[in-house]
């Protein structure tokens, strides 16, 4: 007799596909399993996590996120070339980093300027503005209170940038024309 063997792919359904072969045969040893669960996507993960990749965006999907969320970007050189240190460029960017910046913008209430991004220029490291990590925000009223009347102060950087830390593990350092933001996550998105 020739069995039939369904094509199923993953974990969950490898388990599935075993007991379906096994049928009645097995019932005693082997437990029941409900269909596989749908994987969720990417968007949902924190950028770090041990082993995990990080999901990157595009320009163009970086600023269609932003501008849906209404914050808004410049540049001193008005443009988005990455290669270029005066513009602000997206590419690259951590998906966790836009939803970070999507976060601050719904629980700050402020209104949101982004004056730095992957671009050319920016100190290097392995949580960088080139590695998709950082962004630069301008420094409102608005946005200044709410960072250092919520997040956590924690001391200064080696160049004299006061930090503040959230709760989620993202650091934002008051540069003297910025805030430079670190998005370890996305903030609870």
């Amino acid at each position: 007799m020739k069995v039939k063997r369904p094509v199923l792919f993953g974990t969950a359904a490898s388990v599935l596909a075993l007991v379906t072969l096994l049928g009645t045969q097995g019932a005693a040893t082997a437990a029941p399993f409900p269909a596989p669960a749908s994987v969720p996507a990417p968007a949902s993960a924190p950028a770090v996590e041990s082993g995990a990749a990080v999901t990157k965006l595009t320009h163009a999907q970086a600023t269609a996120r932003l501008s849906a969320a209404g914050i808004s970007w410049r540049s001193s050189g008005n443009c988005s070339d990455r290669n270029s240190p005066t513009c602000t460029s997206f590419e690259q960017v951590n998906l966790a980093t836009i939803q970070g910046a999507e976060t601050l913008k719904s629980a700050s209430g402020c209104a949101l300027t982004i004056t730095g991004g992957t671009e050319t220029g920016h100190a290097s490291g392995t949580y960088s503005h080139w590695n998709g990590y950082k962004l630069d925000f301008n420094p409102t009223t608005c946005l200044s209170g709410y960072i250092t009347g919520t997040f956590t102060y924690i001391g200064e950087r080696a160049d004299g940038a006061a930090q503040y830390k959230a709760a989620s593990g993202n650091i934002y350092a008051r540069e003297s024309n910025h805030w430079d933001v670190t998005f370890y996550s996305c903030g609870g998105c």
